[in-house]
């Protein structure tokens, strides 16, 4: 069920440990409240976890992972900021070992593109949160960037083929409402919004593009492309060149645009 083209090495947790609740769900910030009890699926190395539970000081936070390379540092990340609130496990998003209305708020981001069946996924987050709860999923919907760079078109290339061949639906952001209803929410309950990422200061550069080039060299999305033919290594060494260009350039930025929905059961 699950497609995720990548693992979890340096290079890509690195890209997760940035994401923060202000800057990857402050759209469901104002719905968080002192108590309020959290579900965070595909938490990673837990640093959106971890923000929830500071929101959330008198009430709790799980963050689940289908793999267990991400929690030993999710679990280090809250235990070195004092956070007591929080814990993370093993889960499969698809058959979630929850009893039905236990959490108050299940959320989602950037995971509903690397799973074969987002709709099961959305009514198990639906059958696990209390009457009256939120779903909040957030995924990527569109990217672009600035100047023209023909790797960075390969990359693109490469990584949406992948997403789709493998099962996956590739940024999806400016569907997942429709994905909703189909799980059982009614249409007048989702709220639909907008979020964005942008990089283009020299240190915001480098995150970004330095992160993506280091994917391309050395993590799964690396081995399973040149492994199952979707790109030669040198291929990727071009890729990777685009984008050591990308983050020399002053003049760069990229640009990424999400899909939000708040589903209330």
């Amino acid at each position: 069920m699950a497609v995720y083209t990548t693992d979890h090495s340096a290079s890509v947790l690195k890209t997760h440990s940035w994401r923060t609740a202000s800057n990857s769900a402050a759209y469901l910030l104002p719905h968080i409240t002192p108590t309020s009890k959290i579900l965070d699926i595909g938490c990673g190395p837990g640093s959106i976890s971890v923000d929830f539970a500071r929101h959330a000081d008198r009430g709790h936070v799980t963050g689940i992972e289908n793999v267990p390379g991400p929690l030993d540092k999710a679990r280090h990340l809250a235990a070195s900021q004092g956070v007591t609130n929080v814990d993370f496990r093993l889960g499969d998003i698809h058959a979630l070992e929850f009893p039905d209305d236990t959490f108050d708020i299940v959320h989602v981001h950037q995971v509903l593109q690397h799973i074969a069946d987002p709709v099961r996924a959305l009514r198990e987050m639906r059958r696990v949160v209390k009457g009256g709860g939120i779903v909040a999923a957030r995924e990527s919907a569109a990217m672009v960037w600035y100047p023209e760079n023909p790797a960075l078109d390969r990359w693109l290339e490469i990584t949406q083929r992948m997403g789709r061949e493998k099962g996956g639906n590739p940024h999806p952001g400016r569907y997942i409402h429709v994905w909703a209803e189909e799980a059982g929410f009614a249409r007048a309950s989702i709220k639909k919004s907008t979020g964005s990422w942008c990089f283009s200061s020299p240190e915001e550069r480098q995150y970004w593009g330095g992160s993506m080039g280091e994917r391309v060299r050395s993590s799964g999305l690396a081995k399973t492309a040149v492994e199952e033919g979707y790109a030669t290594t040198e291929e990727l060494e071009e890729v990777s060149e685009g984008w050591k260009e990308f983050v020399e350039d002053e003049q760069a930025w990229f640009g990424l645009l999400h899909g939000e929905i708040l589903a209330w059961k």
